[in-house]
């Protein structure tokens, strides 16, 4: 078949010449055959076994570009299976840069997230021992504070309250937020006022009751800690401050409870065992001061019994009559010792005190004691005398009314009879008395000893 061709090729290019340029000189014969093509003015026709096949200029060339593409297509496709290997590698290549590059990205991110992650772990964890370091030390204050409010005051001294005669008795009183016993200037009960210095407000509205998820910076959180842990300290310092005052103001109160039995020659020990009590008891529990106590719980413990303290002697005190009788400013018309008598102008012994009153002023007990004589006494006239026991007693001379009857248990501040001037009397006044074991000693060196225990 390729033979023929080429023969074909051959003899239509002689022909051709020969056709064009010997045209009029030769013509073939209709009936003779051509060797093997024909070429028409139409197209090309091919001869093979006696059989033509004809084509058109256009399919002639269509099928000349077809081969060369395929040609080219085959070459090309050589050439890709030829350098594949090394294509493919190139892109693998990049394929693993580009991915490595993106893991290496990630692993970095990763690792980023991871670094903030646990900083805000850490500062969360920070954040809420410091939280918990403030709670556990405001807890701690808050149980201070309540130690501390369960302190009496150091001021109570049971002296004798004052009834309210008018608005300046009242406006006094109210001006003025601790009182301060006067046995001498008047006869006052003093009671704790509700306000207590020992008390502190250790509740501090600062402790965030809820946690939130979002933290804030740790400058902002540093600054809220500083600011709770600043707070705490101020209460703190107060509370200290607060608790060394109670104590010195209790000690300094002891001292002159004790200074007193000492000026009135007193047997203390002897005032103590004769000092009645109510009916109280309960098994013996020693207190401990654990081992790891600070400095506010020695402190603190040392106040309670320095309390102890003050409440025996309290309860001693209340059988001593350092108290006035009467209500209102202290005048003597006659003091105690050598006077000349008011009815027969001569030396007399006056064994008390003359205290100016008006007709049916109330008088009052000054101290805790058993009544043993109430009635027309003499030159007393009506008289009634309290034992307070350990060789203690006063009489209350030149009453005009009793208010009781022997037997009767008094208690301090008790009015007992009203002011008069019976007996051996000049115009209305008490006689006021104080005894030890019978004998008549001066009562200004009993109320001289109720000024400087109130003092302060």
């Amino acid at each position: 078949m390729s033979n023929r061709s080429g023969h074909y090729s051959d003899h239509t290019q002689h022909h051709h010449q020969h056709h064009h340029g010997r045209a009029s000189a030769r013509r073939p014969s209709e009936n003779q055959a051509p060797a093997s093509a024909q070429t028409v003015e139409q197209g090309y026709t091919l001869v093979h076994a006696g059989k033509q096949v004809r084509f058109g200029p256009v399919v002639f060339w269509i099928v000349v570009g077809t081969v060369v593409m395929l040609g080219m297509w085959s070459a090309a496709t050589a050439t890709y299976f030829a350098f594949r290997d090394d294509v493919l590698t190139r892109l693998i290549a990049r394929q693993a840069e580009m991915q490595y590059a993106y893991e290496d990205r990630i692993a970095e991110l990763r690792a980023k997230v991871d670094r903030t992650t646990s900083r805000q772990l850490l500062d969360q964890e920070q954040f809420d021992q410091k939280l918990d370091q403030i709670m556990r030390r405001q807890t701690t204050l808050e149980s201070r504070a309540t130690a501390l409010g369960a302190i009496p005051d150091a001021s109570v001294t049971g002296s004798i309250r004052a009834p309210s005669r008018g608005t300046a008795a009242t406006d006094a009183a109210a001006s003025s937020p601790i009182p301060k016993p006067s046995p001498i200037s008047d006869t006052v009960i003093f009671v704790a006022p509700p306000d207590r210095e020992a008390r502190l407000e250790s509740r501090v509205p600062v402790i965030v009751a809820a946690r939130s998820n979002q933290f804030a910076t740790v400058q902002g959180v540093d600054s809220v800690l500083v600011r709770l842990q600043s707070s705490l300290d101020q209460i703190e310092r107060r509370q200290v401050a607060a608790l060394s005052s109670v104590e010195d103001r209790m000690e300094s109160r002891v001292r002159r409870m004790r200074s007193v039995f000492t000026d009135l020659g007193l047997n203390m020990p002897q005032l103590e065992a004769a000092t009645p009590r109510a009916g109280v008891g309960g098994p013996f529990v020693p207190v401990k001061l654990a081992a790891d106590a600070g400095a506010f719980e020695r402190q603190l413990y040392r106040i309670n019994f320095t309390r102890v303290q003050v409440e025996r002697l309290n309860r001693t005190l209340a059988l001593v009559p350092y108290r006035k009788p009467v209500v209102g400013q202290v005048e003597f018309t006659s003091g105690f010792g050598v006077r000349s008598d008011p009815f027969l102008g001569r030396p007399a012994m006056h064994t008390g005190l003359d205290f100016r009153a008006a007709m049916g002023d109330p008088v009052r007990a000054t101290a805790n004691g058993k009544v043993v004589s109430s009635g027309w006494a003499g030159g007393y006239g009506r008289m009634i005398e309290v034992d307070h026991g350990n060789g203690l007693s006063t009489r209350y001379g030149h009453l005009s009314e009793i208010g009781v009857k022997v037997g009767d248990q008094i208690k301090i501040g008790q009015v007992i009879g009203a002011v008069g001037s019976t007996g051996r009397s000049t115009g209305p006044h008490l006689h006021y008395e104080t005894r030890i074991d019978g004998d008549a000693v001066d009562p200004q060196k009993f109320l001289r000893a109720g000024v400087r225990l109130s003092a302060g």
